[in-house]
This record gives structure tokens, C-alpha cells and sequence, in this order.
């Protein structure tokens, strides 16, 4: 019982960092998706001077471990402030956590709506500018939309692993999932009953998320399946072109 006891302690410790975790998680991934919104449209932009910076974006994000992003904004960026004359230092490490895991989210996240834009039919930017739309407009009320519904659940599985990832935050004294089994241990030394605790409250959060994003996704590739019957079923001369009233 006592034993038992120990691995309960443990789980009951990761849980008070629950609620960062997931806050931050949160967070980032909202920051991600406003952010890679436009990162994916600067990269598909045919102007070199926006889809090169958000190449640059993209390669150094994503060649980069997030741990290393972490501590250069948390630690590295107010030690080269003060060291050039200036006086800067992150009130909460929470500010900086919450920064690079959106900043880090929107790179990901740039490529999922990037794939998402690409994969709308090119026959409803055509039928929309028949309508007398502009490119913007048609963009803003036909493609995005489409495009979102598409990679939605792409979204869940980004946040999915948002919630694994923030694990990296403990490194610049956040208190979350992670940061909370550490401490634990730290003050018990009972290192396996923390760590087992801190892995147990990962799953209770990821497998339950996982398993709603399937189900999201096979819900959402049935209504595709029935809406191409559906076309499949029209006549010939209405083939290619928008249902009326359809913007996504």
C-alpha cells in the first residue's frame, strides 16, 4: 500500500501542472494558426520579398530544437539587451514560453495550411472569380475556409503534440507537467514514482485528445465521400463549379 501510494503522489504532483501545460498549449496553438496563416501565404506568394523571409521562417524554426528557441528567448535575449546598454528582463518566464511554443507552433502550422490551400480544388478559385470576386475575396470567403476544414484535423494532432512538447519549458523554470515530477523528486527522491506519475498524466491528456481527432477525421472524410457522390451525381454542365451559397 505504501508503494502504491508513492505512484498516486506521483500522479497528483503532475497533475497541478495540468492546467499550464494545457494553457500554454492553448495559447500556442492559436498563435500558430493566426501566425502560419500568414507565413503560408507569404511562402505561396509569388514576390520574393515575402516568400523568402518565410522560407527563412520555416527552415530556422524547424531546424532548430525547441528547447534551444526556449532558452534563447528566455535567458539569451534579456543577457544581450543588458549587455548592450539596456536594462530587460521577462517579468513571468511564462511570457517567453508561451512566445516560442507559438512561434514554433506557426512554422508547423504554416506547412499544414499551406498543404490544405494546395489541395483546394482549382476550380473553385475559378468559379468564384466568375462571380465577379476578387483574388483577395475569393481567397478570404471560398479557398481559406475550404482550406481550414480540410487540415482541421491536422490542428488537433498539432495540438496534441504542443501539449508533449511544452515538456521542454521545465528547462526555463516553467511549472508545468513535467516541471511539477521534477520538483517532486527533487524533494523525495523518489525519482521512478515521479517520473512514471509526470508519463501517466502525459497519456490521460494525449490518448483521450488522439482518439477525438480520429474520430473528427473519419467523420469528416465520410462527408467528403457522401459530397463526392453527391457531385458525381450532377449533370455534366454543372461539373467543377460551386453549390450556391457554398463559401467552405
Amino acid at each position: 500500500m505504501e508503494t502504491l501510494k508513492l505512484y498516486l503522489d506521483g500522479i497528483l504532483v503532475a497533475l497541478q501542472g495540468v492546467p499550464m501545460t494545457v494553457g500554454v498549449s492553448l495559447v500556442a496553438v492559436l498563435i500558430g494558426v493566426i501566425l502560419g496563416l500568414f507565413v503560408a501565404l507569404m511562402k505561396m506568394s509569388k514576390y520574393k520579398v515575402l516568400n523568402i523571409p518565410a522560407k527563412l521562417y520555416v527552415e530556422i524554426i524547424r531546424g532548430t530544437p525547441m528547447l534551444v528557441q526556449a532558452l534563447i528567448l528566455a535567458y539569451g535575449l534579456p543577457q544581450l539587451v543588458q549587455s548592450l546598454g539596456g536594462s530587460f528582463k521577462w517579468p513571468y518566464l511564462l511570457i517567453p514560453a508561451m512566445i516560442v511554443c507559438g512561434l514554433n507552433s506557426a512554422a508547423y502550422v504554416a506547412e499544414i495550411i499551406r498543404s490544405g490551400l494546395q489541395a483546394v480544388d482549382k476550380g473553385q478559385m475559378e468559379a468564384a472569380r466568375s462571380l465577379g470576386m476578387t483574388h483577395g475575396m475569393a481567397m478570404k470567403l471560398v479557398i481559406i475556409p475550404q482550406a481550414f476544414k480540410i487540415v482541421l484535423p491536422a490542428f488537433g494532432n498539432e495540438f496534441v503534440t504542443l501539449i508533449k512538447e511544452t515538456s521542454v519549458l521545465s528547462y526555463v523554470g516553467v511549472r508545468e507537467i513535467l516541471r511539477r515530477g521534477t520538483l517532486y523528486n527533487a524533494a523525495t527522491f523518489n525519482t521512478f514514482q515521479a517520473y512514471i506519475g509526470v508519463a501517466i498524466v502525459y497519456m490521460m491528456l494525449t490518448i483521450p485528445l488522439s482518439k477525438l481527432v480520429g474520430l473528427l477525421e473519419k467523420k469528416m472524410s465520410a462527408g467528403s465521400v457522401k459530397k463526392k457522390r453527391k457531385n458525381a451525381a450532377l449533370p455534366p454542365e454543372f461539373s467543377g463549379t460551386m453549390e450556391r451559397g457554398e463559401v467552405s
